[in-house]
């Protein structure tokens, strides 16, 4: 009795194990869909770099637009519709890019 007792605690212990693998598994249609090139609209805004931040008034920080100053705290995550817009100290716009 021992002995089935055994084989059915292994039996489950290998089920859960498998189990819990095939749900790190990533689904082939998102891993091989690669986000767009420019998804967020940074490349036409590249003519930008070099000036003043203060002169682009227009630029609002939101959901889809993060303004990046000196010492600025952002997350990390990467989302490719948001657009980033970078400054230095002097503020001058240094990078235009999606993330």
């Amino acid at each position: 009795m021992t002995y089935y007792l055994e084989l059915m605690f292994r039996f489950a212990l290998i089920t859960v194990a498998a189990l819990a693998l095939a749900a790190c598994q990533q689904d082939d249609d998102v891993a091989a869909s690669p986000a767009p090139e420019d998804a967020c609209g940074a490349a036409p805004l590249q003519s930008i770099v070099g000036e003043d931040i203060a002169d682009h008034g227009e630029l609002e920080p939101d959901d889809k637009l993060r303004v990046i100053g000196p010492d600025t705290a952002v997350t990390m995550d990467y989302r490719a519709d948001r657009l980033n817009v970078e400054y230095d100290e002097a503020g001058t716009i240094t990078r235009v890019y999606c993330g």
